[in-house]
């Protein structure tokens, strides 16, 4: 059912020094910062060969990042990102071994304009995963 990780995604305190440190110090390919308001953040997307990490800061108060870095100031790893080939049969198969999805279980947009799904990081050994439709 997985497919490649299509990225990890790390929340940061100040998404701009994130975003130098991995373009300046690391020499990394970066990019724009988006808006995602249905998701509470603002991301930036650094470019590697083989995936992408995902920077990840808060967009407005009720972001759930927000409540990550209250727990993590320094901020930290998020969640991991997997490509499944068809996200409700995914998510289907999940639920009905026993996998709790996030939200109200219908898939949103994510940053790269696809279907996305989390589910809970108490299934996943404390990892929150993220699912996104290939």
């Amino acid at each position: 059912m997985l497919g490649r990780v299509n990225h990890i995604a790390i929340a940061v305190p100040d998404l701009e020094a994130a975003t130098a440190a991995y373009r300046d110090t690391l020499g990394a390919a970066v990019s724009q910062p988006q808006a995602l308001p249905e998701h509470g953040v603002t991301v930036v997307f650094v470019e590697l060969p083989n995936t992408k990490v995902e920077l990840l800061q808060p967009l407005g108060e009720t972001s759930p990042i927000a409540a990550f870095l209250e727990k993590n100031p320094s901020g930290g790893m998020h969640h991991i990102c997997y490509e499944v080939d068809d996200i409700l049969l995914a998510r289907d198969r999940l639920v009905a071994a026993g996998a709790r999805v996030l939200g109200d279980g219908q898939p949103k947009t994510g940053a790269h304009g696809k279907p996305v799904l989390f589910l809970h990081p108490k299934d996943f050994f404390g990892t929150l995963i993220e699912l996104e439709q290939a």
